[in-house]
C-alpha cells in the first residue's frame, strides 16, 4: 500500500482505489489528506489530530465516508454531523473492525501522561493491516502482533528522546517513519532522528525521514 505523509500526525494510505487517513488535524493539510478519502482514524480529541470543521466538512460532503473515533471525539463529531450518525463510530482498545477494505486492531486506551495537572483524555492506537501502526499520543506497543511499518511520534509535551528510542526498540518493526514533528526546527528534527536512526537499527529498525507530502510504498 502506499503511505503519504503530512503535516504532523496525519498519515494517508492508500490500497486498490481506498483510502484510509488517519489523524487530520489542525497542524496538517486536511483538505489534500482527506481528498477522496473512504475512511478517516482519530486516535484522540486534541485538535493537532482532529481538526472537527474539516472532519465534519467531509462527512457531511460525501454519502459514503467513515469515522472511528474514541467514544468522546465520536459523540462530538456525531453533534455536530447531523445525518451523518450512522457513519461516526466508536471505537475501544482491544477491538477488530474493516472499512473501506482494510482490517484494523485497536489498541491502548489513554493519552500519555503531559502533567497531573492537566487531565488524561482517551487514545486509540490503531494496527491496520498487520503493516502500519499509528499509536497516537501514547507509546503502547501491540500485543500478540508483529508490526511492520511503525509510525514513531518524534516530539511531543509528554515525551522525551529516551523514550522514543525505546518506543522503536520496543516495536521493533522492520521499517519506522516519524510523526508528531510540527513543533520542531531542523535541528532539533535532525538530533531526535539521528538517535532513532542509530539505536533502532541496532535491533533491525530502518528508519527513514519523511517531509510533508512524501510517499512510500509499505
Amino acid at each position: 500500500m502506499k503511505l503519504t505523509k503530512y503535516a504532523h500526525a496525519c498519515v494517508r494510505l492508500e490500497k486498490d482505489g481506498k483510502v484510509l487517513v488517519f489523524d487530520p488535524g489542525t497542524f496538517s493539510e486536511t483538505d489534500q489528506a482527506l481528498h477522496g478519502a473512504d475512511a478517516v482514524l482519530i486516535t484522540h480529541e486534541h485538535a493537532d489530530h482532529v481538526d472537527v470543521d474539516a472532519v465534519v466538512a467531509a462527512v457531511l460532503g460525501s454519502g459514503s465516508l467513515q469515522i472511528f473515533a474514541p467514544e468522546s471525539v465520536a459523540a462530538q463529531l456525531r453533534g455536530e454531523a447531523a445525518g451523518a450518525e450512522d457513519r461516526i463510530h466508536a471505537v475501544h482498545p482491544g477491538g477488530d473492525f474493516e472499512t473501506a477494505g482494510f482490517t484494523i486492531r485497536s489498541f491502548g486506551g489513554q493519552h500519555a501522561l503531559i502533567h497531573p495537572q492537566i487531565p488524561v483524555v482517551a487514545n486509540i492506537g490503531y494496527l491496520v493491516d498487520s503493516n502500519v501502526y499509528h499509536p497516537g499520543d501514547s507509546f503502547v506497543i501491540p500485543d500478540g502482533v508483529d508490526v511492520k511499518t511503525l509510525l514513531v511520534p518524534i516530539h511531543a509535551p509528554w515525551n522525551k528522546v529516551g523514550e522514543v528510542v525505546d518506543f522503536v526498540i520496543g516495536v521493533r518493526a522492520p521499517k519506522a517513519f516519524p510523526i508528531h514533528d510540527a513543533l520542531l526546527n531542523a535541528n532539533g528534527l535532525g538530533l531526535i532522528e539521528g538517535h532513532v536512526t542509530r539505536m533502532g537499527a541496532k535491533y533491525g529498525t530502518e528508519y527513514r525521514h519523511l517531509s510533508s507530502g512524501e510517499a512510500v510504498e509499505v
